[in-house]
């Protein structure tokens, strides 16, 4: 895509999907941004053995279906003149709530300490960071957003360091804030943009 002529008027519909497309990419960053400060808050002095044996509790459970939630919301509502990127887009966020499901039943219900505690629990996030990563290198070869590029070459190797424990939670903490930063910047750019944009040539989709 990378159109920006408006081709055709936008519909009503036209405008709902762009809406929920950028909402979505807001609220990702969001979250992102918040889980930053939080894990910088909470566990950047820690250690992993520590946070491992820390105590049950759900806010990591619901602050990861939240961001499962918002990447669908771009994932579903995305656009794309190649009709089977868009179906390979869903069938890796499908994988990834093959994924979700996993770790909630290895954690019965409680993501914190399966993440925390088995060096393979991040691995577990790499469909769910795949989807972001072909959202944002979508939006980086369309529009120039570059920041996208790194979004979606970083996120992946952030997980892979996390379940090799070749960082400290220090050192993740800042990874986190470094990938905070990078998706803010990359929201600010997109969102704003003309609704028309997101849409481009209706007549060159295909199925």
């Amino acid at each position: 895509m990378g159109e920006k002529t408006a081709f055709q008027p936008l519909t009503r519909g036209d405008k709902l999907s762009v809406i929920i497309y950028r909402a979505g990419i807001a609220l990702t960053t969001l979250l992102l941004c918040l889980g930053a400060y939080l894990f910088m808050r909470n566990y950047g002095s820690g250690e992993w053995e520590r946070l491992a044996d820390s105590p049950p509790g759900y806010g990591v459970t619901v602050y990861v279906i939240l961001l499962y939630v918002s990447v669908g919301m771009s994932v579903f509502s995305i656009h794309l003149y190649v009709g089977r990127f868009k179906r390979y887009l869903k069938r890796l966020y499908y994988l990834s709530l093959v994924a979700l499901i996993v770790l909630l039943l290895r954690g019965r219900g409680d993501l914190g300490p399966v993440v925390f505690a088995a060096p393979e629990g991040p691995l577990f996030l790499l469909p769910l960071s795949g989807c972001i990563g072909f959202i944002t290198a979508k939006e980086a070869f369309c529009f120039r957003l570059n920041e996208g590029y790194l979004l979606a070459l970083l996120m992946p190797l952030y997980l892979i360091s996390l379940s090799l424990r070749v960082v400290t939670p220090g050192g993740a903490a800042l990874g986190l804030v470094l990938l905070a930063g990078l998706m803010a910047v990359f929201a600010l750019r997109k969102v704003p943009m003309p609704m028309h944009y997101d849409i481009g040539d209706k007549s060159a989709y295909q199925p």
